[in-house]
C-alpha cells in the first residue's frame, strides 16, 4: 500500500484497491484517513460508499467494508470437502450477483477453539456449519474454527396451534424437527392453518413471523409446498432471469446453420402426465445388420447462454423437481414447457447424436450436430407399447424396437447391475386429490428409450474426451471396502460367501440374486447389496459408472431438467464448432463454454450433485405424505408388509404394492428383550429366538399415519397400542417422532441405473 495518497474525494477505482491491499476491514474513519479526506469530503465519502454499496461494489456496514465477492474476518462457513490436507469450506451463503463461484477456504485446524483442542468436540463432517476467523494471502483464504454453530432451519413452515398456555405456536411439518417455534405475528393466520414464516431476530430460538397462509394443511396440494419449503428449494424466478427467457424466446433457429432433420419421423416417447418433452429418437436398419440411429435432445444452450441471470438461476437449481401436483422447473416454463420442449409437428432446435450402431449393438461411430427437427409424434410408454403388442405399430416404432434389441442384447452382455425396486406412483383425481397409489408397472417402452439414451450418453462422453475437451461425468464408484466387509458379514448371517480376493462387478451382484430361489431371502440380499453401493454424483474427473458397468459416462439427454446435460451440450457445442449466429438483445452472445463454467467444473458438479440429492429427498418426501394421507383413514387395519430396516429401537415395514414406510417401536413387541443383531440386520428375542430381519414378510396393524410428517406406524397384529387413535398433534410431538424414519439407504436404484423417469 502506498504511503502517501493525493488528497481528494477518491475515485471508486482507488477505494476498491485501498480494500484489496489492506490487511483488516476498513471503515469510513479508515478509508478518510487514507485519503486524507476533511470536513464537507468525509460527508461525500459517506455517500459514496453508500451508494457504491447499493450497486454490489463494496459489502459491509458503516463500520466497516469490505470489496464485494470478498470473504469477512469473521464469517460463517459450510464444511463442502476433504482432501489430503484437510477439510475445505465455502461460505455460508453466497449471492448470484457476486463475480465468480464462491471460494473454496482451507480449514486450518479442525476441531478447535481459540487454538486449543477440545476432547468433547466432534470431528467435523460435510454439511456442518461454523464460525470462523479467516485469514487471506494472495488468492488463498484459511480459516480457524471458532465454534461449531446448528444446522440452518431452512424453510420455515408448520401448522399454527397453541402451547399449554394458549400461545401461538408454530408446530413443525418435518420429521427432522422437534421443537415447536413460538409465533411473534400471526399475520391474521389461524389456529390450524399451514403457514409460512420466518425467524424475527438473528438467534435461532427466535419468535416466527407468519409471511403467508397457504391453507388446509392436509389438502393434497400442501404436500408439495410443505417439500418445497422445508428444502429450501427456489422456486420464484427472479424478474431478470424471467426477462431474458423471454428475450430467449425470439431467437431465430438459424435454418441455414443446423443440419435439416426434419424429415426424420422422430419420435417422442414419454410418460402420460409429463410436463416437458427433451428427447426424440428415430433408427433405421442397415443392410449389414446394424441399424443408423439419431438420439435428438432440446437445444438448450442455444437458449440458456452462459453469463447471464438465466443461467445464474438455472444453475443455483441444478435440476428440475418433480411432485405429483406440479413441478419446479430449472428453466422457465416459457422455455422449458414451450419453446424448448419437443412437441408434434413444430419446428424446434435440437442438439442430435447420430448413432452407428453394429449388429452385435456396439457403438461403432457417433457424430454431433445442431439441427432443426420436427417430431411425428409424442407418444406415452403405454400407447407405445400397446401398439407393439398387437402389432399395430407403424414403421417408426417397429424400427425402434429392432434397434433397441440389439442395444438391449450388448447392455446384457455387458452385465450392469439390475436391482428390481419397484416405484410408486401417485394417481391424482381431477380436482387433485388422491384417487390412487400404484406401483409403476416396467415396461419394454421404457426400456426402450432408456437404452437409447444411454448410449447417447457413453457417445457424448467419449466425444468430448476424443477431444480432450472438460467434461462432466456422471460417476457411480464401486462399493468401498468397508461396505464390502460389512456386506461379507452380512451373507455370512445367511449362509452365504462373499469373495473379496476377486474383481467386483455388477454381474458378480447379479449372479448372487439369480441363484436366490426364495423371494424373501432375495429381497433380503437385494436390500443388503443396495446398502453397499456408493451414491452417483457428478464430477470433471472420470472414475467410471460401477451399476452401468461403463468406462465413461455422461448425461447428455435430459438439458431441460439437468444443468449437468447442459454444460455438456456447452462442452460440444466448442469441441466440435458448433457455435450458433443467432443474437437477440438481452440474451448473451456465446453458446459454448465460458471461461467461468472451464473454471468452475469441480464446484459446480459438486452444487448440483447436492440439488439432486435436494430433490431426491423432497420428492421422496412428498410422495411419503400423500401414502400417508392415503392411508389416515384405514388406521387399525391389517396389511401385508416387508421389513425395509432394523435398527436397535425397532424395525421398519413397508405396505406390499403401496409402500409407505413405518416403525414397529421394539417396546410394542411384548415383554421380551430383543437383542439387535447388527451383521444380520435382525432383532432377536433373548427367550424365544424370534427373529425380525430385513426382508421378512409380515402382517401389520397400521396404528398412525399423519400426512403431515408423512409418518407411519405400525404394529403387530396382536399387540396393545393405547395410542392408535392419537390425533395429529400428538404425533408431531417428540414421543411420536421417534417413530420417524432414521437414516437408511435410500429407495431407488443406485446412480439411478434403470430409473424409467426423470433421471435416466
Amino acid at each position: 500500500m502506498p504511503r502517501h495518497r493525493p488528497a481528494g474525494l477518491p475515485s471508486r477505482e482507488q477505494i476498491l484497491e485501498f480494500l484489496r491491499t489492506s490487511p483488516h476491514p476498513a471503515g469510513k474513519r479508515e478509508i478518510a484517513k487514507a485519503f486524507g479526506l476533511k470536513g464537507d469530503d468525509k460527508l461525500q465519502l459517506k455517500r459514496l460508499l453508500r451508494d457504491m454499496a447499493e450497486e454490489g461494489l463494496i459489502d459491509g456496514n458503516r463500520t466497516a467494508f469490505r470489496r464485494a465477492g470478498g470473504v469477512p474476518r469473521v464469517t460463517v462457513l459450510r464444511i463442502v470437502d476433504t482432501d489430503e490436507e484437510g477439510w475445505v469450506a465455502v461460505p455460508d451463503t453466497w449471492e448470484s450477483t457476486h463475480d465468480g463461484d464462491p471460494p473454496r477456504i482451507r480449514i486450518a485446524e479442525r476441531g478447535t477453539d481459540s487454538g486449543r483442542k477440545r476432547a468433547s468436540t466432534p470431528p467435523l463432517k460435510r454439511g456442518d456449519r461454523v464460525l470462523a476467523h479467516t485469514e487471506q494471502s494472495g488468492n488463498t483464504v484459511t480459516a480457524r474454527v471458532m465454534k461449531r454453530l446448528p444446522p440452518r432451519a431452512e424453510g420455515l413452515i408448520g401448522v399454527v396451534e397453541t402451547d399449554s398456555a394458549g400461545r401461538l405456536v408454530l408446530a413443525p411439518v418435518s420429521k427432522r424437527v422437534r421443537d415447536s417455534v413460538p409465533i411473534g405475528d400471526a399475520g391474521g393466520a389461524r389456529v390450524g392453518e399451514l403457514v409460512l414464516a420466518e425467524r424475527t431476530g438473528r438467534s435461532a430460538r427466535g419468535a416466527a413471523r407468519v409471511v403467508e397462509v397457504v391453507g388446509d394443511p392436509l389438502a393434497p396440494n400442501s404436500f408439495s409446498l410443505i417439500a418445497i419449503a422445508e428444502h429450501d428449494i427456489p422456486h420464484s424466478f427472479p424478474p431478470a432471469a424471467l426477462a431474458e427467457a423471454e428475450a430467449a424466446t425470439v431467437l431465430p433457429l438459424c435454418a441455414d446453420e443446423r443440419e435439416d432433420l426434419r424429415h426424420l419421423p422422430l419420435v417422442a416417447i414419454d410418460p402420460r402426465d409429463a410436463r416437458d418433452h427433451d428427447d426424440a429418437i428415430w433408427a433405421e436398419a442397415k443392410e449389414d445388420g446394424g441399424f443408423r440411429a439419431v438420439v435428438a435432445i432440446a437445444d438448450v444452450s442455444y437458449y440458456v447462454r452462459p453469463g447471464g441471470a438465466l443461467d445464474r438461476e438455472a444453475r443455483r437449481r441444478g435440476n428440475s423437481v418433480y411432485f405429483p401436483d406440479r413441478v419446479v422447473p430449472m428453466l422457465p416454463e416459457v422455455l422449458s414447457a414451450d419453446v424448448c420442449s419437443l412437441v408434434e409437428g413444430e419446428d424446434r432446435a435440437v442438439m442430435a447424436c447420430h448413432l452407428d450402431i453394429t449388429a452385435e449393438g456396439r457403438i461403432a461411430a457417433w457424430r454431433f450436430s445442431r439441427g432443426l427437427a420436427r417430431l411425428a409424434a409424442n407418444i406415452a410408454y403405454e400407447d407405445a407399447q400397446a401398439a407393439i403388442d398387437a402389432g399395430a405399430a407403424g414403421a417408426e416404432l417397429r424400427a425402434l424396437w429392432a434397434c433397441w434389441r440389439l442395444l438391449h442384447a450388448a447392455r446384457v452382455a455387458r452385465g450392469p447391475l439390475e436391482l428390481d425396486l419397484p416405484e410408486r406412483r401417485v394417481v391424482l383425481d381431477e380436482g387433485g386429490g388422491i384417487a390412487d397409489i400404484v406401483t409403476r408397472e416396467r415396461l419394454d417402452a421404457h426400456q426402450v428409450v432408456e437404452d437409447f439414451m444411454i448410449a447417447a450418453n457413453v457417445a457424448a462422453a467419449r466425444a468430448l474426451e476424443a477431444k480432450t475437451s472438460p467434461v462432466v461425468y456422471r460417476v457411480h464408484e464401486p462399493p468401498s471396502r468397508e461396505k464390502l466387509l460389512a456386506l461379507r458379514e452380512f451373507l455370512a448371517t445367511q449362509g452365504r460367501s462373499l469373495a473379496l480376493g476377486q474383481v467386483v462387478t455388477p454381474a458378480l451382484f447379479n449372479r448372487m440374486l439369480k441363484d436366490i430361489a426364495d423371494d424373501t431371502e432375495r429381497a433380503l440380499v437385494m436390500q443388503a447389496v443396495l446398502r453397499s453401493q456408493t451414491q452417483a454424483y457428478y464430477g470433471p474427473a472420470n472414475a467410471g459408472h460401477f451399476g452401468l458397468s461403463l468406462a465413461s459416462y455422461a448425461h447428455f439427454t435430459s438439458p431441460i431438467r439437468r444443468y449437468a446435460d447442459l454444460l455438456v451440450h456447452r462442452a460440444l457445442v466448442d469441441a466440435y464448432g458448433l457455435e450458433q449466429s443467432g443474437a437477440v438483445a438481452g440474451v448473451p452472445q456465446e453458446t459454448g463454454l465460458s471461461a467461468r463454467d472451464r473454471a468452475s467444473l469441480a464446484s459446480v458438479s459438486e452444487a448440483i450433485s447436492a440439488t439432486e440429492r435436494r430433490a431426491m429427498e423432497a420428492e421422496r418426501d412428498t410422495i411419503d405424505r400423500y401414502v400417508a394421507a392415503w392411508l389416515a383413514g384405514r388406521v387399525g387395519e391389517e396389511f401385508d408388509t416387508r421389513i425395509t430396516g432394523v435398527q436397535f429401537f425397532g424395525f421398519f415395514a413397508t405396505i406390499t404394492g403401496v409402500g409407505g414406510d413405518g416403525l414397529v417401536p421394539v417396546s410394542t413387541l411384548g415383554d421380551e428383550f430383543y437383542r439387535f443383531d447388527e451383521a444380520a440386520q435382525a432383532l432377536v428375542g433373548a427367550d424365544s429366538g424370534r427373529r425380525f430381519t430385513v426382508g421378512d414378510r409380515l402382517r401389520l396393524r397400521l396404528v398412525e399415519s399423519n400426512p403431515l410428517t408423512g409418518g407411519l406406524r405400525f404394529a403387530l397384529p396382536d399387540a396393545e397400542t393405547a395410542d392408535a387413535d392419537a390425533p395429529l398433534a400428538a404425533a408431531r410431538s417428540g414421543q411420536a417422532r421417534r417413530g420417524a424414519r432414521p437414516e437408511r439407504p435410500r429407495r431407488g436404484r443406485p446412480g439411478n441405473i434403470r430409473h424409467q423417469g426423470r433421471r435416466r
